[in-house]
This record gives structure tokens, sequence and C-alpha cells, in this order.
């Protein structure tokens, strides 16, 4: 089967999916602000899943019309194949958003469309009643500038939950965003990785399996097993295609530090469950104590700021440290995410290029120093 398909992502990272779906052999690959569309069969909906390191999560697209009334949302939905995906026992729940559109109100259009895919399945399955106790189907819709795009969700948790970070420390950058955060600072295998704020780790074990090639969703289930829709066997040639494609032999070595030990033992063992721990080398310290024992790194780091956990002040002062102890020099090029927009005063240099990311609600600045 030939499906349309939709990565929704962090803003800003739109360009990144793009270029990974384009990696994996997806087809008619286009972004809009927040999700790229792209298209391929069951094969590349598994590997989507498995592989994408950015996106939030895979949906399939069943159709895009423009609703102005609420007839024709629900004509629009009803005329789906919904029997195609879903059984007569299967669970339905619909949610969704609109924006900028005279179908402004979500719960009714909710409503509508949950009733429209009841009638459609009641046609086909010749039936007045769904127990909805079997395998979910998510249904999402997104209304803008009245543009109703209606979706299945194939992922169920967020891509972003790869599996090996059951606890975090206080604000932990979500791991779609310290995986951009390695790849837009041009991280490579052959490359050594500081973190010195490393709390519970996500850059130094995002930056490992980018490294290495490690598929984030290889060791993880998503809704659409328990579909049945796809086979089996693609599932299992998608994984095998994954560890084959997994580096070997790199030179890879991440150095975390934190002044807290016990974010040093959190980072550890979320490294164990996803098996790049001999990777790290960890060391309890403080910023103004870093000293790097390479000649060359690329040093990629979310330290605490005002609106996360420090107050202004003291995420000032940690700057102007950074900017000392940050040497611009050859073989070395350092990211610093941060919502600060003088950032680049106290620090001390300008960054050679900047990227306006999302940290969760909190609007930053992706600051990059290269030399």
């Amino acid at each position: 089967m030939y499906l349309q398909m939709v990565a929704p992502c962090l803003l800003g990272l739109e360009g990144l999916v793009a270029d990974e779906l384009k990696k994996i052999e997806a087809e008619n690959v286009f972004a809009e602000n927040g999700r790229v569309f792209f298209e391929g069969n069951e094969n590349i909906l598994a590997r989507s899943n498995i592989n994408s390191r950015y996106s939030e999560r895979i949906l399939i697209v069943l159709d895009r019309f423009k609703a102005v009334t609420f007839e024709e949302l629900f004509l629009g939905v009803k005329s789906l194949p919904w029997s195609e995906f879903i059984g007569s026992r299967d669970t339905f729940p619909v949610k969704g958003y609109s924006i900028n559109s005279i179908l402004h109100s979500v719960p009714d259009c909710q409503k509508i469309i949950k009733k429209a895919v009841v009638e459609s399945l009641k046609e086909e399955y010749n039936t007045s009643w769904f127990e909805e106790t079997g395998p979910v189907h998510q249904i999402q819709f997104s209304i803008m500038k009245d543009e109703v795009t209606v979706m299945l969700d194939t992922t169920g948790i967020g891509l972003h939950k790869r599996g090996y970070r059951p606890e975090a420390n206080d604000a932990p950058i979500r791991e779609t965003l310290a995986a951009a955060l390695c790849s837009l600072l041009r991280l490579r295998h052959y490359h050594t990785l500081y973190d010195p704020f490393c709390g519970s780790g996500t850059i130094l074990i995002e930056g490992a399996m980018t490294a290495n090639n490690i598929a984030p969703g290889i060791n993880r289930n998503f809704q659409c097993d328990r579909w049945g829709f796809i086979p089996e066997n693609v599932w299992v040639n998608e994984r095998e295609r994954c560890h084959d494609e997994i580096k070997t032999d790199t030179d890879f070595i991440a150095f975390g530090g934190d002044i807290d030990s016990r974010a040093l033992e959190l980072t550890m063992n979320n490294a164990k469950r996803i098996k790049v721990d001999k990777f790290l080398r960890l060391e309890q310290r403080d910023i103004k104590n870093f000293n790097p024992s390479t000649d060359k790194g690329t040093l990629v780091t979310n330290p605490p700021y005002g609106e996360r956990m420090l107050d202004i002040r003291e995420a000032e002062r940690l700057y102007r440290i950074m900017g000392d102890k940050f040497v611009s020099k050859y073989g070395w090029s350092y990211g610093i995410i941060s919502p600060d927009e003088d950032f680049e005063k106290v620090f001390g240099r300008r960054a050679d290029k900047r990227r306006k990311l999302y940290n969760g609600m909190i609007k930053c600045q992706y600051y990059m120093y290269f030399k």
C-alpha cells in the first residue's frame, strides 16, 4: 500500500526531518511549519518510526480538504476508507486543533469527526454499536486556515521517548532536540563530544547514538504494531537493517561533567539502557574547572538558565565563565542553547551561526561557534 504520511516536529527542525526522511528513501518530501509530509509504502512507515531522530511521531494522512461548515467536515471525514485501518472492535479516539479557521471549536470538531467515523464504520460492519476494546487507532486532525488534515497516529508514545530515560533531572532537554543540537553542530563518528552541564545525559547519549548510527527506535514498539496493518516480516527486516548499519569501529568518545553526582549516576544508568555507556567518560566538576583533555572537541550543551532553574544573574555568571573556558581555537566547535537574547554579549563573542529553536515552550537561540 502506498501512503501519504506526515512527521510533526519541534519548530525549527523541519529541515533536519526532511533530510533524514529523504535519506531513508521516502518520496515527495516537503516541509511546512512544524511538520514534514512524505510518501512511501509500509516499509517506509516502519523505517521512519524506527529511524527518525528529530520528529515527534509518524502519522498516516488520510485526506486534506477544505471545510467551513460542520456538514462539510462530516461528509469529508465520512467518505474516508476507515474500515481499511479500523476493525469492528478497535478503539478510535479523536483529538486535534484548529488555527485561524471558521470551525474554531475543537470539542465540536472532535464530536463531528467521531460521529462521521462511526457512521462510516456502521455501514461497513453492519452494526450499530462499537465496543472499542481493541487496539487504539488515534485519529488526529488539524484545521489551519480552513484546510482540514485527517490523520492516524502510527507511533503511540512520542518518538522522543527512546526508552532509556525512565527518570531525569530537573528541566531535561527533549531527546529529539538534543539529537538536533548535535547534528546542527556537525557531530561525526570521529569526533569527541563534550557536555559540561550533562544533567541526565541526554545530549551525550543522543550524540553517541548519532555518531554510531544507532537508530533511536531500534529497541521500542509502536502503536501500529498491534494493528496487523504492517506484516511482521517488514518490522523484522527494518530492524535487521538498522542493526546492520550500526557503526562498530568509531573513535567517538563523549565527556560529561556536572556538579551533581546524582546526575552523573542518572547519565550512566541511562546510557547503559541503550548500550552506549562504553563511549562515556563522566566527572563531577564545576564549569569553572572545565579543562578538556583532548586537542579537538565538539561541545554541545544546554546550561541552566533563568526561565528553567536559575535566576538571570546567576545564569549570566555562568555565561561569563563559559566565555572564558570555551576558547576559540582550531579543532573546536561550541553549541549553546539559551533563551537569553543577550547571551552573546555576556559570553563575550558573537556566534558564527544562530538558529531559533524551542526547548519545550521556551523560545531559544542555538548559538554555534566554529573554528
